[in-house]
């Protein structure tokens, strides 16, 4: 039976995404809805339905997640960037797999939501 996440799935190749950047343990790729002219997700290989679940050995993962996004953005010429994990339905997460949005390409406004 495949893996019901949508993002897992996505991972393995069941579901087509315009890939960005992958290597063994993130893989990144455009929002398919997206929010401003620069939006992109990245997203850990290992699944972890958000930030809450995160643990002590979870964190160098995490902060490779952050750097990969922020190097992206610059690559796909955004110097100044928003950088959104969500943490739960009440905060707007949809996919409970954690992942970083990466928004830019305009001016944006906050609050955000």
């Amino acid at each position: 039976m495949s893996n019901p996440c949508l993002f897992c799935r996505i991972i393995n190749g069941e579901i087509p995404a315009k890939k960005l950047y992958e290597d063994d343990e993130v893989f990144a790729f455009w929002d398919i809805s997206p929010q401003a002219p620069t939006h992109f997700l990245v997203i850990p290989k290992k699944h972890l339905s958000g930030p809450g679940e995160m643990s002590a050995e979870d964190e160098a993962l995490i902060g490779k997640v952050v750097r990969i996004g922020a190097q992206l953005a610059r690559k796909n010429g955004v110097e100044q960037c928003r950088l959104v994990m969500n943490n739960g339905a009440d905060a707007g997460q949809t996919v409970f797999h954690l992942h970083l949005h990466v928004l830019g390409g305009r001016t944006l406004s906050w609050p955000p939501g």
